[in-house]
C-alpha cells in the first residue's frame, strides 16, 4: 500500500511516500530517522516556522556528510520524544535513531539505551536552526562509525520554556490527535519539489 501526503510551503513542497512496514536494518552504516505522525502531513513547519523539508534536507546532509547512509521512518502509534528515538535506534542497522516531533524537538538515541536515556536531547526546539539539525545529522553518523563526537552546542534561553509553551502544548495536542494505538512504524520516502505559486 502506497500512501502520499503532500504539504506546500510557498516554493517548497516535501512529500512523503509510504512504502511498506519500517524493518530491522542489516547496514552497519546507516542512521534511521523517526518522525512523529504530524511531521510533513498536519503540519509543515517546525514551533518557529522552520520548513520541515529544509529540517529533512540538513538532516540527511549531515548524516551523508559522514558517508553513512539514512532511512526514514514514520512512528504512527506514539507523539513521545524518547519513544520514537528509540524505536528509530532499535530499527536502524548501526543502532543509532534520531526522533523528531513536528515542532522540532529532537532527540539522538542508541538502541542498547533505555528509553528515557538518550545521547543527545534537544528540548528547546524554538532555539533550534538548520545549521543544528545539520550537526545532529552528522553527530549521529558519527556514533553510528563507533565515533565519539563533541555534543552538538545549543543555545539556552530560560525563557523560551514560558514563551513558546502555549502554542507547543497545541500543537503537542495536535499531534497526538493522529497517533493510531497499535499502528506500526512505516519506512517512508521523502521527495522534495520546488512548487510555483500562482
Amino acid at each position: 500500500m502506497i500512501v502520499a501526503t503532500n504539504v506546500q510551503d510557498e516554493q517548497r513542497t516535501l512529500s512523503f511516500t509510504e512504502v511498506g512496514p519500517a524493518g530491522r536494518g542489516t547496514r552497519s552504516d546507516e542512521v534511521v530517522i523517526a518522525i512523529s505522525p504530524a511531521f510533513g502531513s498536519l503540519f509543515s513547519r517546525t514551533i518557529v516556522d522552520i520548513p520541515h523539508a529544509e529540517v529533512i534536507r540538513q538532516l540527511l546532509a549531515g548524516i551523508e556528510e559522514q558517508e553513512v547512509s539514512a532511512r526514514i521512518i514514520r512512528v504512527q502509534n506514539s507523539a513521545d520524544l524518547a519513544f520514537m528515538a528509540h524505536t528509530a535506534a532499535k530499527l536502524s542497522g548501526s543502532g543509532i535513531g534520531i526522533g523528531i516531533l513536528a515542532r522540532g524537538t529532537s532527540m539522538i538515541h542508541q538502541r542498547d539505551l533505555p528509553r528515557l536515556s538518550s545521547l543527545e536531547l534537544f528540548p528547546q526546539c524554538p532555539l533550534l536552526t538548520l545549521e543544528t539539525y545539520r550537526s545532529i545529522g552528522s553527530n549521529a553518523a558519527q556514533y553510528a562509525k563507533g565515533e565519539s563526537p563533541q555534543p552538538v552546542p545549543t543555545l539556552n534561553d530560560q525563557m523560551a520554556r514560558p514563551r513558546w509553551q502555549a502554542k507547543a502544548a497545541l500543537l503537542h495536542l495536535k499531534e497526538t490527535e493522529l497517533v493510531r494505538k497499535g499502528a506500526r512504524p512505516v519506512e517512508v520516502t521523502p521527495e522534495f519539489s520546488t512548487a510555483a505559486i500562482g
